[in-house]
């Protein structure tokens, strides 16, 4: 079906899209609050400092995954609304991935 440009697309594909959104929204948020929750609840590793850093890494990661979410909640929405593909993203990945390693670091420093 051929669509001009910037033609608004089904509401039902942008409230998928505003729902995508959110949930990594919600992500970004746990981060957040775990990087705090580490900082203010967690006792002292054996090793100085690893508390904080830890809490540094989560909250910074949920910054960061904040500005990614709505960058590709606008990416998503320009292109349905030009009739494009939808564009690929490393964000699942990179996010599994930097979880799976600061998981990994935490068990060690146990």
């Amino acid at each position: 079906m051929d669509r001009p440009d910037d033609a608004e697309p089904d509401y039902r594909f942008t409230l998928a899209n505003e729902r995508t959104f959110l949930a990594w929204i919600r992500t970004a948020l746990a981060l957040v609050a775990g990087g705090i929750a580490v900082v203010q609840f967690v006792p002292s590793f054996g090793i100085s400092g690893v508390r904080h850093v830890l809490s540094v890494v989560l909250t910074a990661g949920g910054g960061v995954l904040a500005v990614l979410a709505v960058r590709r909640w606008q990416r998503v929405q320009t292109a349905m609304r030009q009739g494009r593909d939808l564009p690929p993203t490393m964000v699942p990945l990179l996010l599994g991935g930097a979880i799976f390693a600061i998981t990994v670091g935490v068990l060690v420093v146990l």
